[in-house]
């Protein structure tokens, strides 16, 4: 049973029935089901995919060639985030049965996932090594694809959250608040109770997210910042949502997605800046070329060759400052030399005088 009973009573609607499940039937003796999160998630699959080839299309870039790129990161991606729930979560192996239909029994658990359970972690470390590994194969620069795929990956994870809402999960501890969710279902034992909406918040921020990426997309100076822009945005995001959730996977006190999330924030966010305001002073120094789109392997490789150079220029000034106080000190030496015959000189002759 797939039920859940909803109500967003301090917004004025009142109880309704979601069911998760979209469509069942039956083959011979195999029931078949198919799950509203499925089908969701599908719409968000496709729809990344549309945006992905409206910007390959900005780019000139063959479609052929973005078809097989999105259809190997799709199916990467997708096999990342269920590998990582599975791993992560368990529950999925089957031990009542004989050892044939436990088997299969686990093998259905581990790969129906219309059923639900996709960790978006995993799908997003597995869907970026497929998209290093495709932009190699396709000879396109990495960060170009990347700037390309980030916000296709917003657009499909905002359409995505909503197949948690009709599979009632992904919400967030309880609360009093106005837009609460009153929730009942067997994840709840089936008791009303009345949480943040979490699934909804991450929906919301990736949605405001996507808005603002593709206002500041004409105005990126590399390749590469619109994909800093997204992990930065949707970890600080995610690192607070997932604060309030209560299905987050732990170690020990520590919640794995909620620091993983904060990390990226806080590293990828500073790296954005320091790149963008680098590639402006090395455009102004005529490095780079004026009005072109540059690249995160270049920015770093002037300012690598930089900081060599200064690092020379500073070197050979201390040497030379070691060289003029060497000198100045031999000087200094010879001068009291000198001083000293002359106190020496002047001593005998005061001796002979004296003696005389």
């Amino acid at each position: 049973m797939n039920q859940s009973t909803i109500s967003f009573p301090g917004l004025g609607i009142d109880e309704f029935v979601m069911d998760g499940t979209a469509i069942s039937f039956r083959i011979g003796d195999m029931p078949i089901t198919i799950m509203w999160y499925g089908i969701i998630i599908c719409i968000g699959i496709f729809a990344a995919f549309g945006y992905f080839v409206y910007r390959a299309k900005q780019q000139h870039l063959i479609f052929d060639d973005m078809v097989d790129i999105a259809l190997v990161t799709v199916i990467t991606a997708v096999c990342g985030a269920r590998l990582y729930f599975v791993v992560f979560y368990g529950g999925y192996l089957e031990t009542d049965g004989t050892f044939i239909e436990n088997v299969l029994g686990t093998l259905y658990n581990i790969i129906a996932v219309w059923n639900g359970g996709l960790a978006i972690y995993g799908g997003i470390i597995f869907g970026f090594f497929a998209v290093i590994f495709m932009s190699r194969r396709k000879k396109i620069a990495f960060f170009k694809l990347a700037d390309m795929a980030a916000p296709a990956v917003m657009l499909g994870q905002l359409i995505g959250r909503w197949g948690n809402f009709c599979n009632g999960e992904a919400f967030g501890s309880e609360t009093t608040l106005p837009w609460r969710m009153g929730l009942s279902n067997s994840q709840t034992g089936y008791r009303m109770i009345y949480v943040h909406p979490t699934f909804f918040y991450e929906s919301l921020w990736n949605l405001i997210g996507f808005i603002l990426i593709n206002i500041f997309y004409r105005k990126r100076r590399y390749n590469g910042e619109i994909l800093l822009w997204y992990f930065s945005w949707y970890g600080l995001g995610r690192a607070f949502i997932e604060l309030l959730r209560t299905d987050s996977l732990m170690i020990g006190s520590i919640r794995v997605s909620s620091l993983l999330s904060f990390l990226l924030f806080l590293v990828l966010f500073p790296s954005a800046l320091f790149l963008h305001k680098a590639q402006k002073k090395y455009t102004k120094e005529g490095l780079l070329p004026e009005g072109e789109i540059s690249d995160i392997k270049t920015i770093l490789t002037i300012f690598i060759k930089k900081k060599k150079a200064s690092s020379k220029a500073q070197s050979a000034a201390e040497h030379a400052q070691t060289e003029a106080t060497a000198e100045n000190n031999d000087v200094k030496a010879s001068e009291n030399k000198e001083n000293h015959a002359d106190l020496s000189a002047e001593s005998e002759e005061t001796e002979n005088g004296t003696n005389y």
